[in-house]
């Protein structure tokens, strides 16, 4: 077999696919890129035990056709110091040597046999399809991921869950203490369908969307799933089990809500969380009309800090904690300029809420609250 192609554009693609690669494979071979030469199309697989990723280039002087598996630290730490050019692979079928030509010079080492590699498992055939663009999706991904569990014992909240309804699609994420409610209703399903997305497919698509154009489709059964774009295929093993019910836990009609300047608060967060305890990083706010007054004590090393901000509140005071590292993490992933906090008491959940949602769209967060001891 034999091939050229360029080397910042074979790189660029490695990069990519490669982040799937677990650092500890059990099967040793998992440690290798696929490549799969037909015609001139090179097909480029890497994948661990649950997730893979595909994707295609385009080669030119083919001669010959075939499989095999190249160790992938050799390659991406030998394109990784050449200057962009053509390379050239020429590989011996029968022995697997491999000759990677450049400029001045070139690089050996051997393959190994292709069909040693796992497959994919096809899904089945009732499994379902839903097709958005990939803005959409990046959307739902980010707005959510953060959100998500690493609890063993509940895997079942360490990834995104995807709630398709005929008329809209619900991205959902949560860990116990906090929870992410993403609708958009631009997107509709043809049946109702749910699965789960773990969060290390979760996170390679979040990566990759930003760079990817037209629409992303997605096939899932009950095991698998296979995410379809532009220039990438992501499949991966389904999160199985049932999703707990998110709208359950969602307190209605609050009835004290506060409008505040989404940067203002989150300024104010972060400078104040500096001084609360490290294990619990309570802070504590004090809501009155008009304004928030904002407080964090570590006793054991007598450090405190307050800080004032002004919002639109006129109901009764009260006094509630929250973590502070969770609360700017849902700021921070909120796009509008205000947010609304809608309370109830200061032992129920507390909702943050964009003052203004885009266009189609319903982003509701949640926060637990924690004890104070007044």
């Amino acid at each position: 077999m034999k091939f050229v192609v360029s080397s910042n554009l074979l790189l660029s693609h490695l990069q990519t696919v490669g982040r799937v690669i677990a650092s500890k494979n059990s099967i040793p071979i998992l440690d290798c890129f696929l490549f799969e030469l037909r015609g001139n199309q090179l097909v480029i697989t890497a994948a661990d035990s649950e997730t893979r990723m595909i994707t295609t280039i385009e080669v030119q002087d083919v001669e010959g056709e075939g499989v095999f598996a190249i160790p992938s630290k050799n390659l991406l730490d030998s394109l990784k110091e050449l200057p962009e050019q053509p390379v050239t692979f020429d590989i011996n079928d029968t022995s697997l040597e491999m000759f990677i030509y450049y400029e001045n010079g070139k690089y050996n080492f051997i393959a190994q046999k292709g069909d040693e590699y796992p497959q994919s498992k096809p899904l089945s055939e009732d499994a379902a399809r839903l097709e958005l663009s990939a803005p959409n999706l990046l959307a739902g991904i980010s707005r959510t991921i953060f959100a998500s569990g690493d609890d063993e014992l509940r895997p079942v909240m360490n990834g995104v869950f995807f709630d398709v309804d005929p008329d809209s699609l619900t991205f959902v994420a949560s860990d116990g203490h906090k929870l992410v409610r993403f609708k958009n209703l631009g997107i509709a399903g043809n049946d109702k369908a749910a699965f789960i997305l773990p969060k290390k497919p979760a996170n390679l698509l979040k990566t990759i969307l930003p760079r990817e154009e037209g629409n992303v489709t997605i096939g899932f059964d009950t095991n698998n799933a296979y995410i379809t774009m532009e220039r990438f295929v992501v499949v991966c093993r389904l999160i199985e089990g049932r999703y707990p019910n998110y709208n359950g836990v969602i307190p209605q009609n609050n009835p004290y809500k506060v409008n505040i300047d989404r940067l203002i608060f989150l300024n104010a967060l972060k400078r104040v969380t500096v001084f609360s305890n490290p294990g619990s990083s309570l802070i504590k706010l004090n809501i009155s009309e008009n304004s928030i007054f904002i407080s964090a004590q570590d006793i054991d090393f007598s450090t405190s800090a307050e800080e004032t901000v002004a919002c639109v509140y006129d109901g009764v005071g009260m006094n509630i904690g929250f973590k502070g590292t969770y609360l700017i993490e849902i700021l921070n992933n909120i796009p509008s300029e205000e947010v609304v906090l809608e309370l109830a008491d200061p032992s129920r959940a507390g909702l943050v809420l964009p003052a203004e949602n885009e266009d189609k769209e319903d982003l509701l967060m949640l926060l637990m609250p924690m004890m104070l001891n007044e």
